[in-house]
């Protein structure tokens, strides 16, 4: 028995809840401004990157090299956060070996294979002598995603291209070592290849000082340029959602007010039965003046919109038939209003002038009501006309005599 009870309060509670969640609607507007997204938390929007490619340095004497000997294998690792759609951060290890030339005079402290560069002797100086050391560059970088910034952030583009700026700390392992601040900057490419993985073309140039190679000749810096392919794992929170506005609105009230003016049409009714079996019962009538009961017509909209439903075309119907009864002379408002919080002043004005005009258009071209009969008053924006509930301002009310 206790079960039984327990079973019964249940359903009961669930009945409840059920019912105020159907009278509740839930309106979402997203904002119009591409820019404007929901903040992700701190955790979000990770990444990871790996990469490979070819770098090519410029020292003193390289440019005596050809460009093929220059050349050296690229290796890129790093992981970073995108903080919006538009700036990031991330940190990085890049490197691998550096090719070169030096022009030595068999002193110390400085990268020297032994191996003479073909064809580069110079009587003034000795040798030039190929060059050869490993390094590694750790650098932070800050990403700007133009794409974003200047066409708004699209979740699924498919390029999108991230110029960046950075501190490092450039170090070769091998003797002589050197340790230096490094200014990296470049163009970062992502291309997206599915949710979780983007193809990425990394394109960098590093500042270094002179004497990171060994030998100081007389530049300011010394440059190295980078170009690496690879992959990047996004981990989730992977994007961002559109900023927006909900806006939850009580049912119960608007049925409450639907329930009243459907009771107002039912006595109108009514009354309308009763007076024609008042007139049947009088032999003998002398008509004086004919009076018309027209109560005010209510009809509801959606959100932005101008169409008449078939419940409100059937309402229609029935003003159609009291303002062709009524006396001659008669004119009867058409009164369109919009919801103040919802769009512009100037969109709200258009909303409920088109309103009240298809209200106008039904009684006219559908039920053959006079134009003479009607005037039109589009109100526009109005705050919360009934009950605190904007859904109720986006209506039409018709019936006024004048």
């Amino acid at each position: 028995m206790k079960k039984l009870l327990a079973l019964l309060a249940f359903a009961l509670m669930a009945g409840a809840t059920f019912a105020q969640t159907a009278d509740v609607e839930e309106e979402v507007i997203y904002e119009k401004n591409k820019q404007k997204v929901i903040t992700n938390t701190f955790w979000d929007n990770w990444f990871v990157q790996l990469g490979a490619g070819a770098q090519i340095y410029y020292g003193d004497h390289n440019k005596q090299l050809d460009i093929a000997d220059r050349l050296s294998l690229a290796l890129d690792a790093g992981f970073g956060k995108w903080f919006s759609p538009q700036i990031g951060v991330r940190a990085m290890i890049s490197g691998l070996t550096i090719n070169g030339a030096t022009q030595t005079w068999g002193g110390e402290g400085i990268h020297d294979s032994g191996k003479p560069v073909d064809g580069k002797y110079t009587h003034d100086y000795g040798f030039l002598n190929e060059q050869q050391f490993n390094f590694y560059n750790l650098h932070a970088d800050v990403l700007f995603n133009m794409s974003n910034i200047l066409c708004g952030y699209k979740e699924k583009r498919v390029w999108n291209c991230s110029p960046y700026l950075g501190l490092g700390w450039m170090v070769t392992w091998e003797t002589p070592r050197a340790r230096e601040v490094s200014f990296n900057f470049g163009i970062f490419n992502a291309f997206r290849l599915c949710e979780q993985l983007d193809f990425n073309l990394d394109l960098r140039t590093t500042m270094v000082k002179d004497s990171f190679d060994g030998e100081t000749g007389g530049r300011k810096e010394e440059g190295l340029f980078t170009a690496t392919a690879g992959l990047s794992y996004k981990f989730k929170q992977r994007g961002w959602d559109r900023a927006k506005t909900v806006i939850r609105n009580n049912r119960a009230e608007a049925n409450a007010l639907q329930k009243q003016l459907d009771a107002l049409r039912n006595e109108n009714a009514k009354l309308q039965n009763d007076l024609k079996n008042a007139e049947a019962q009088i032999k003998e009538v002398k008509v004086v003046e004919k009076e018309q009961l027209i109560a005010p017509i209510y009809v509801t909209f959606e959100i932005g919109k101008s169409e008449l439903s078939k419940e409100a075309r059937v309402t229609l119907g029935l003003l159609a038939k009291a303002i062709k009864e009524a006396p001659e002379g008669t004119t009867y408002t058409i009164s369109g209003y919009a919801d103040e919080g919802t769009g512009s002043k100037r969109i709200n004005e258009k909303l409920s002038a088109d309103r009240a005009q298809a209200v106008y258009n039904c009684l006219v071209e559908e039920y053959g009501v006079a134009e003479e009969q009607l005037k039109m008053a589009p109100k526009g924006g109005v705050e919360n006309m009934f009950y605190d509930d904007p859904k109720l301002s986006r209506a039409v009310i018709a019936g006024e005599a004048h």
